[in-house]
């Protein structure tokens, strides 16, 4: 029965011109604006668009944004790469150049955190070091004795004359308790909620933010220090909250020129989350180098790349080194995410490796803090089962998000392996080159492995399977 017989007649020619602008302006804008999306998402909207104009138009011109329209003209800026740095793979050099990524650079005194408790020590230092600058940027700032802690400290940097930056994603302000920010603000520390979804002028359509969200986690120090990876800054992701054990995170801190790329994306999301009001704080005085645009390698040191990703670049930055990444690997993949939603290439990449006899390893949560994604990732676990992979199952909450490959690449930061993180969140991981750097991710992970038990999926009932499919259906979103 078409969805015509139960509009009034009247109402019929308005719904059909609705459907048919609406898809328009869908079509156009995915065009012009290189809107490239996952095949669900585009069902997702198509079909809502013209079945449910009055609805689906509004959505989607308030959440149907992918890439930012500058992200378009940074495809311009590519070039032909230089020789690629000593340990850094040549395919890799090519392929981050060619998404006008930032070039390598060297840094020291790299710490891979043990748990949460080491890396609390090392996120107070980073902060206390601050003289000139300090810059955080979270997803959560919680709502507890942690939250306090972290203003706290914040503050005191501001009140010593230390120009204070932080920024909070809109939606993790809420997740993590809607914060009062008051004091820190009046103590000199410059707050900035990073595309709140429920104020002004962020729900302006034209502007598309509103389902943009900031997963990038970082605190840098005077433009010279790094603490970063998939920690957020509340009390179960460091030393635990209300009686239940910390999660396992993973999380790094090191020196050198390879800060100044983060420094300059932090710059840049100031910029995006404040609007027109990001010159404010250069004019405080604080300037520091931006992202360096030919590979800055000291003698002697390691090299390291920032990877950022998001709807500010044109290319699916960390989605496209990945697959590139499954398909060269020869010895091993090791993985630990938290929530486990590939898209369809990168599950068939992963597949395919462990076909042809690459050592799949995936250390993941039994259950996660998100019960959709749990269901969402059987499917892909039963398909990366069969092919050979091997699934880790970890007793207690797993938030850490890396992936080493051949002893060649470790990634570590912010992005999970799932369709939210690769193709919407606004992300960022650090590319490490150097094997005896990247046997420390690989220990600190098979660690975490020798804790988990073996996941050994089975064959499912056609109503779970029909079910898992509309969740994996929703899952561009989770």
């Amino acid at each position: 029965m078409p969805i015509s017989d139960f509009i009034p007649d009247g109402l019929v020619p308005l719904h059909a011109i609705l459907s048919s602008v609406g898809l328009l302006i869908y079509a156009v804008g995915s065009h012009a604006l290189q809107q490239r999306r996952h095949p669900a998402a585009a069902i997702g909207w198509v079909l809502l668009i013209l079945l449910m104009p009055e609805v689906g138009l509004p959505l989607y011109l308030m959440f149907g944004t992918r890439k930012l329209p500058k992200a378009v003209r940074r495809a311009d800026a590519r070039a032909e790469p230089g020789p690629a740095p000593a340990g850094v793979p040549d395919w890799v050099h090519r392929l981050t150049a060619s998404m006008a990524l930032p070039a390598p650079a060297s840094y020291q005194a790299l710490h891979v955190h043990a748990d949460g408790a080491d890396a609390r020590l090392a996120l107070w230092d980073t902060i206390a070091s601050a003289r000139v600058r300090l810059d955080v940027c979270t997803f959560i700032l919680g709502s507890d004795d942690f939250g306090d802690e972290v203003l706290d400290r914040l503050a005191e940097r501001a009140r010593a004359g230390v120009a204070v930056r932080l920024i909070v994603d809109g939606v993790g302000t809420w997740m993590g308790g809607r914060r009062d920010f008051t004091r820190a603000a009046e103590a000199g520390v410059q707050v900035a909620r990073f595309a709140p979804p429920f104020r002004a002028p962020l729900l302006q359509p034209w502007r598309g933010r509103t389902n943009l969200r900031t997963h990038r986690k970082v605190v840098i120090a005077d433009g010279l220090r790094l603490w970063g990876g998939g920690r957020n800054l509340s009390g179960e992701y460091f030393e635990g909250r209300g009686g239940e054990a910390p999660w396992a995170d993973l999380s790094f801190d090191l020196r050198g020129a390879l800060v100044q790329s983060a420094q300059a994306q932090f710059d840049a999301d100031w910029v995006f989350a404040n609007a027109r009001r990001g010159g404010a704080f250069e004019a405080a005085g604080a300037a520091m180098p931006g992202a360096p645009d030919a590979v800055v390698a000291a003698p002697g040191l390691p090299i390291g790349q920032m990877i950022p990703s998001g709807p500010d670049f044109a290319d699916d930055t960390v989605h496209a080194l990945l697959i590139t990444s499954c398909y060269r690997a020869r010895d091993r993949i090791l993985i630990v995410t938290p929530y486990l939603v590939p898209d369809e290439n990168l599950l068939t990449a992963l597949a395919l490796a462990a076909r042809r006899g690459v050592v799949v390893d995936v250390v993941m949560p039994a259950r996660s803090n998100h019960r959709l994604a749990d269901i969402a990732r059987r499917r892909p676990m039963r398909d990366l089962a069969a092919a050979g992979a091997r699934l880790w199952l970890t007793p207690t909450m797993t938030h850490a998000k890396a992936v080493v490959v051949d002893r060649h690449m470790a990634l570590a930061g912010s992005v999970n392996l799932d369709s939210r993180s690769l193709f919407l969140n606004f992300e960022l991981m650090t590319a490490f080159y150097v094997p005896s750097e990247i046997a420390r991710f690989e220990a600190w992970i098979d660690a975490l492995r020798h804790t988990a038990q073996r996941a050994r999926p089975q064959p499912v009932g056609l109503a779970r399977h029909v079910g898992e499919g509309l969740v994996l259906w929703l899952a561009f979103q989770l």
